[in-house]
C-alpha cells in the first residue's frame, strides 16, 4: 500500500463538493459527491479526504478547484483593500471604460469599484511610455502613504503606477516597504504586465481584494495536510495548475477554477473517445457553465466577473445562473424565473428535507417523477417528494394556470420551471455558438455536472443538435479535470513593435520570460524533458485598439490575416502591423488518467432494468423505465423514452432518442429532431 501513488481532484461547487480519486499504482479511478459547507468550505475537502483510503506512507497529490476567491468577489467580502496609484489618477478605477453593457439604456448602472474613492491614494511618481523615469519618489511621502494605510487598518493595498509595465522599480519599492509593515500587496507589474491602465489596475486590485480570504482558506487546509506529506496544487483559471504558495500570492489566477477544470476534463474525455468539436453543457447545483470546444480549448484575456474585468488567461466560458438548486418564484410582472438566487446546499431544495421551502428546478424534476429519489446521491440522501410537491404548490398558486391536458397546477407550475430553466440555457449556448458564428448543429453536446443528464435532451433538440455525450464520470467531471490538467504558467510583457521588425529581434523579446519560465517550473519540481513551451504575439494594424493572438513563426504576418478574416470578415494584406504584447507559455505535461475501457457486448440493456414508474414525458405521464447507470456495460443501447440512474447522476431520455453505452462507459445519444418531442 506504502508504494501506490495517488491524484485526488477535489471540486467546490455551490452546492456539492465533487471528489476523483486515481490509484496510479492499479489504475483503478472513483469518485463521490459530498455536501459543500459554505460557512466553511475546508470542512468538506476534510471529510472527503477522511473517506478515502490513502496510505499517508504512499505518494498523494491533490489538485483543488474552489469557488473561495470567486465568492469573495462576487459577493464583496473579500479584504479591505487600499488602492495606489501615480498622482493623477486616483480616479481610475470608478471612472473605467465608457462601455456600457446596456447601450440603448440611458440610466443603467456600472458595478461600483472594490475600493471606493476615499481609499484610492496618489504618489509623485512618473515613468514615460518608454519606460524612462520622469519623477523618481520621494521617500518622504511614501513613509506617510504607509502610516494612512497603517493607521486606516487595510488588510491589503493593490498598487499600479503609469507604465509599470516597462519599468517596475518604483512599484518595487513601495511593495518592500509596506510588505515589511505587514500588508498583503499585490503589484501590476507582477500580476498583469502589460498595457490598458484600467484593465490593469482592476485585475491587480481583484487580486489584492480576494487574495487574504484564498489565502487563509489554503493555509487552513495547509496545516491539516501538513502531518501527511500530501502534495497540494490548485486549478487555475487558465486550465492549468499551480502550487499552493503561488495561488496564496496571486489569488486572482484562481477566480475561474471549477468551471476551467470542467472543460479540461471535457476535453480529456473527448480527446480518448475521438471527438473534435462539441459545445460543454456544465449544470451543477447552482450555475450552469457552456463553452465551445473546435480542436481546442478557447482563451481569453478579457474575462469579467461581477462586471469586473480580469487581464488573465482563462478559459472561456459563460455562465449563468441556472442550477438544480436555482429558485424559482413569480416577478412582480407575474412572469415565471428560475434563478439567478439558489437554494445551495443548506437548506438546499425543499425536497432535502432541510428546511428549505423554495421551489427549485430538483423539485420541480423530482414531482414530473424524474429522479429516483431513492438512489439520489448513492442512496446516501433520500429526497423527500412531498416537500418538493408542497413548495410547487405555493408557486403554482401564484401562477394561477388552468391545464387543457388532465394535469394539475402543482404539475403545470413544475413544467414551467423547466421549460423556463431549459430556455435559459438554450440561449446561453446560442451566445457561445450561433452568436460567436458556429452552427450548433455541427457539434455534440457534452453533457456533465449534477443536473445536466435531466435537461440534455431537450436542450440540445432545441438548437438541432443532432448527439449528445454524457460521460460515466458526468457528476464530477471538473474534479477529474484537475487531476488530468498540466501545470502551465503565463508570461506577458507589453513591446509596441512595428511588425517589420526583424523576426530575430522579436523571438528576442521572449528571453526574459522564458529565464522566469524555467525558474518557475524548477520550483514546481517539472522535469525538463516534460516541459513545453509556447509563444504568441498580439498583434493589430496600426490605428487598431484591440488585437488578436496569433503563434509566434516566421509566418505570423499572413496567420494574423486569416485570424482577423475569421473573427471580422476582413483583412487587409496592405495595412501595417504593430506587435503589442509578446506571451509565453510554459506547460508541464503530467501522466494522462487512464479511463475504465472495455470491449463492446449485447445491446440488451434488460439486466441494468429497476423499474418502471410514471414520469411526465412531453404532455403526459408515461410509464417509463429506470436503468441502474452502474450496471450499464459498452454496447447497452436505450430506447426513450426512459431514466437512466446514476449514483450521482440522472439522464432522461425522450421519445426517439437513443442512447448507447461506449467502450469508455460513456452515454452517446442520438436526438430525435424537432418535431413530435418538441415538448419537455
Amino acid at each position: 500500500m506504502s508504494s501506490h501513488v495517488w491524484r485526488v481532484g477535489v471540486d467546490i461547487g455551490g452546492t456539492f463538493t465533487d471528489f476523483v480519486v486515481l490509484d496510479e499504482t492499479s489504475g483503478d479511478l472513483h469518485n463521490f459527491k459530498l455536501n459543500s459547507t459554505p460557512w466553511a468550505p475546508e470542512e468538506a475537502v476534510l471529510e472527503g479526504m477522511n473517506r478515502v483510503s490513502i496510505d499517508v506512507a504512499g505518494s498523494t497529490s491533490i489538485v483543488h478547484g474552489s469557488t473561495v476567491a470567486t465568492n469573495a468577489l462576487l459577493q464583496r467580502k473579500g479584504a479591505r483593500t487600499a488602492f495606489v496609484t501615480t498622482n493623477g489618477f486616483r480616479d481610475l478605477l470608478t471612472i473605467g471604460r465608457q462601455n456600457r453593457e446596456q447601450i440603448y439604456d440611458l440610466f443603467s448602472g456600472r458595478p461600483a469599484p472594490l475600493v471606493p474613492p476615499v481609499d484610492c491614494y496618489e504618489i509623485k511618481e512618473r515613468v514615460d511610455c518608454h519606460g524612462n523615469v520622469l519623477q523618481s519618489l520621494m521617500e518622504n511621502e511614501l513613509l506617510a502613504l504607509k502610516s494612512d494605510l497603517l493607521k486606516q487598518k487595510f488588510e491589503a493595498v493593490a498598487v499600479s503606477f503609469l507604465f509599470s509595465f516597462l519599468c517596475p522599480k518604483h512599484e518595487k519599492r513601495v511593495a518592500s516597504m509596506l510588505r515589511e509593515a505587514g500588508f498583503s500587496v499585490s503589484l501590476s507589474s507582477e500580476i498583469v504586465p502589460e498595457f490598458r491602465e484600467y484593465e490593469r489596475a482592476s485585475t491587480t486590485v481583484i487580486n489584492a481584494y480576494v487574495t487574504p480570504v484564498l489565502s487563509g482558506y489554503l493555509g487552513r487546509l495547509e496545516s491539516e495536510f501538513s502531518s501527511t506529506g500530501f502534495e497540494f496544487r490548485i486549478m487555475q483559471s487558465n486550465g492549468g495548475s499551480i502550487s499552493v504558495n503561488r495561488a496564496r500570492a496571486q489569488a486572482v489566477r484562481s477566480i475561474l477554477s471549477g468551471p476551467a477544470g470542467g472543460v479540461i476534463g471535457a476535453a480529456y474525455v473527448a480527446r480518448e473517445v475521438g471527438i473534435r468539436q462539441f459545445m460543454t453543457f456544465d449544470m451543477g447545483g447552482t450555475s450552469t457553465d457552456v463553452s465551445l470546444y473546435q480542436g481546442d480549448i478557447s482563451l481569453t484575456s478579457e474575462a469579467e466577473v461581477g462586471g469586473l474585468p480580469i487581464r488573465i488567461p482563462v478559459v472561456e466560458i459563460h455562465t449563468i445562473g441556472a442550477g438544480g438548486g436555482s429558485i424559482a418564484q413569480v416577478d412582480k410582472g407575474g412572469a415565471l424565473k428560475v434563478g439567478p438566487s439558489s437554494a445551495g446546499s443548506y437548506p438546499g431544495p425543499a425536497c432535502y428535507g432541510r428546511g428549505g421551502n423554495q421551489p427549485t428546478v430538483t423539485d420541480a424534476n423530482l414531482v414530473l417523477g424524474r429522479i429516483a429519489s431513492e438512489k439520489f446521491i448513492g442512496g446516501h440522501m433520500e429526497l423527500d417528494r412531498n416537500a418538493a410537491f408542497s413548495s410547487l404548490e405555493r408557486l403554482a398558486n401564484h401562477i394561477g394556470r388552468v391545464s387543457a391536458l388532465g394535469l394539475t397546477p402543482v404539475e403545470l407550475a413544475a413544467i414551467g420551471v423547466i421549460d423556463v430553466a431549459n430556455s435559459r440555457m438554450q440561449r446561453a449556448l446560442r451566445l457561445v455558438s450561433l452568436e460567436s458564428g458556429f452552427d450548433p448543429r455541427d457539434f455534440t453536446l457534452f453533457v456533465y455536472g449534477g443536473a445536466g443528464g435531466l435537461h440534455a435532451c431537450s436542450v440540445a433538440r432545441a438548437l438541432g443538435m443532432r448527439s449528445a455525450l454524457v460521460p460515466r464520470c458526468a457528476s464530477t467531471l471538473s474534479a477529474l479535470g484537475m487531476i488530468s490538467a498540466n501545470v502551465i504558467k503565463d508570461y506577458v510583457q507589453t513591446v509596441m513593435l512595428p511588425g517589420s521588425t526583424p523576426y530575430p529581434e522579436i523571438y528576442g523579446q521572449f528571453e526574459p520570460l522564458e529565464v522566469r519560465a524555467w525558474q518557475d517550473m524548477e520550483t514546481e519540481n517539472i522535469p525538463a524533458q516534460h516541459i513545453i513551451v509556447e509563444r504568441e504575439l498580439d498583434v493589430r494594424y496600426q490605428g487598431q485598439s484591440y488585437e488578436l493572438s496569433v503563434a509566434l513563426n516566421t509566418g505570423y504576418q499572413s496567420e494574423f490575416h486569416r485570424a482577423h478574416n475569421k473573427q471580422y470578415g476582413h483583412s487587409d494584406v496592405d495595412s501595417p502591423l504593430e506587435i503589442v504584447n509578446v506571451r509565453l507559455r510554459a506547460v508541464g505535461v503530467v501522466r494522462p488518467v487512464p479511463l475504465p475501457h472495455a470491449d463492446l457486448g449485447s445491446t440488451d440493456a434488460t439486466g441494468a432494468l429497476i423499474d418502471v414508474r410514471r414520469v411526465l414525458i412531453a404532455t403526459g405521464f408515461v410509464e417509463t423505465p429506470f436503468f441502474s447507470g452502474e450496471d450499464l456495460r459498452p454496447g447497452h443501447t436505450i430506447s426513450g423514452p426512459a431514466v437512466i440512474s446514476y449514483d450521482d447522476n440522472t439522464v432522461l431520455l425522450m421519445y426517439g432518442d437513443v442512447a448507447r453505452v461506449d467502450p469508455w462507459f460513456n452515454l452517446v445519444i442520438e436526438i430525435f429532431p424537432l418535431g413530435s418531442n418538441e415538448s419537455i
